[in-house]
């Protein structure tokens, strides 16, 4: 696919399965995004090493020249899929990267035999949300989401 530069330069993105390699530049992405939030211990190498051993075809990133430009960690249970940590840089948004990445990782959930992927947007997310509305994807209004934390050293912190 191809993308305009804040410059106006039209360039190249490759959109491929995420390694542990990229690991570096996906964190630098995502302490780029303003408001986007990162826990200790599930984001850092080892964690996101282990979701990548479990789910090694899934997850997804946008590349333009060796530049990491946007990501999700896409996994699932056998039943359901799910997308963590959707994110495209700034300066790459509403050019068709979050769509292009989204229908990779879900091709990838397909051949996987999974039916139905989930996700997760904070309510103040307003970037967020206006994309998974455009793009088709239905708000839930009948469930309630709920949490119980195991780890409490997995502190999650949110960029500013």
């Amino acid at each position: 696919m191809s993308a305009r530069t804040a410059g106006g330069e039209v360039s190249v993105i490759e959109i491929r399965r995420m390694t542990i390699e990229d690991y570096d530049q996906v964190y630098l992405l995502w302490k780029k995004i303003k408001g986007f939030a990162i826990r200790s211990l599930d984001d850092s190498r080892e964690g996101v090493e282990r979701f990548l051993v479990r789910n090694p075809d899934t997850s997804v990133v946008a590349v333009e020249e060796e530049k990491i430009v946007g990501a999700i960690l896409c996994g699932h249970d056998g039943r359901r899929g799910c997308f963590y940590h959707v994110c495209v840089d700034p300066e790459y948004r509403m050019q068709g990267v979050g769509t292009q990445m989204v229908v990779f990782a879900m091709n990838a959930l397909k051949k996987e035999k999974i039916s139905k992927v989930s996700l997760i947007a904070f309510t103040a997310n307003d970037i967020g949300n206006a994309f998974w509305r455009r793009i088709g994807w239905t708000q839930r209004e009948d469930l309630n989401y709920y949490d119980f934390v195991l780890n409490r050293d997995n502190i999650e912190a949110f960029n500013q």
